[in-house]
């Protein structure tokens, strides 16, 4: 178990290695002078010159990129050519807002969609079943941004419940906060449930037949131990599955409703860099994304272990 699992950590750090490569040979080739873009294009060739000096930017290639992953080693991501100030308090100012909305999100589609899609497989082709499916259904096709201008329509204009935007920050109480986060965790939450609940029933259904239930039932458990005790430890590694890339999906695509509510987040922040041309913080966030992925699909493999002792033999 402990020799796979440096195996599987070797396998982690080299593809982040390649995906760092990767990231910095994108970003280099992309038109656009991060110098000429700080100092506007009216600015004379030589103060230009001095700034690309002092920026590294006249270094070739090599020597720029070991300068930059050198940096990120040690935690330090460079300076903004927007803001001026170091990337790495940019990006954990607005971690702290993503990483608890994905979190909430993903804890809110789990509450939703596990009871239900569990529920539906049981009791497959009943009433529960038709409408856990046609939730499933709806809560897929809407979007993101469209279910969060709805959220703040009804929740805060009408009602006035919950802040229409913005982020008053930890400082000012968990609860401000909280009830800050809610509403886009709900607009995140909603389509991922629905992909959810249309995993978990199918992972029922499937086990319903399997030989392990038909056994159960030839000793007379009642259905509830069966589901409960038997049915659902089964279906939990097309879950787990799942949730890996919910949950990747909600800290690297919560752009647009960060957007929506005025989030101050990595996707806002991204969003920002792209349109000021802040090659430095793009750099710098999309390594992070990229890192989030792979750091979170490497756990969701360890939970197979855990909870498949086959796939170790197999392994």
């Amino acid at each position: 178990m402990i020799a796979l699992i440096a195996r599987r950590a070797a396998g982690l750090a080299l593809t982040l290695a390649l995906v760092s490569l990767l990231v910095f040979v994108v970003m280099d080739v992309l038109p656009g002078d991060p110098a000429a873009i700080m100092l506007g294009t009216s600015a004379r060739p030589d103060t230009l010159a001095a700034l690309r000096q002092e920026l590294g930017l006249d270094q070739p290639a090599t020597v720029r990129y070991l300068a930059w992953i050198g940096g990120v080693l040690t935690g330090s991501f460079g300076t903004s050519i927007t803001y001026g100030v170091p990337v790495a308090g940019l990006v954990a100012e607005r971690l702290v807002v993503t990483l608890p909305l994905a979190v909430l999100s993903i804890v809110i589609a789990m509450v939703l969609a596990l009871p239900l899609g569990i529920l539906a497989g049981a009791r497959r082709d009943e009433p529960l079943d038709y409408g856990a499916m046609a939730f499933a259904q709806t809560a897929m096709t809407l979007p993101n941004f469209w279910i969060g201008l709805i959220l703040i329509l009804v929740f805060s204009t009408w009602l006035g419940w919950f802040p229409a935007g913005g982020f008053p920050g930890w400082g000012v109480g968990v609860v401000a906060a909280f009830k800050a986060l809610l509403l886009p965790a709900f607009a995140l939450a909603l389509p991922q449930a629905g992909i959810l609940t249309r995993v978990a029933r199918t992972a029922i259904v499937e086990l319903s037949g399997d030989d392990f239930v038909r056994a159960a039932r030839a000793k007379g458990l009642s259905q509830r131990v069966i589901l409960w005790r038997h049915m659902v430890p089964n279906a939990l590694v097309p879950i787990v599955t799942i949730l890996g890339l919910q949950f990747t999906f909600l800290i690297a695509g919560a752009v647009l409703v960060e957007n929506v509510f005025s989030l101050p987040g990595l996707g806002r922040l991204a969003f920002q860099a792209v349109a000021q041309r802040d090659l430095v913080v793009l750099q710098s966030v999309i390594l992070l994304f990229a890192a989030f992925v792979i750091i979170v699909n490497f756990l969701v493999d360890l939970c197979y272990l855990l909870l498949d002792p086959r796939l170790r033999d197999a392994r």
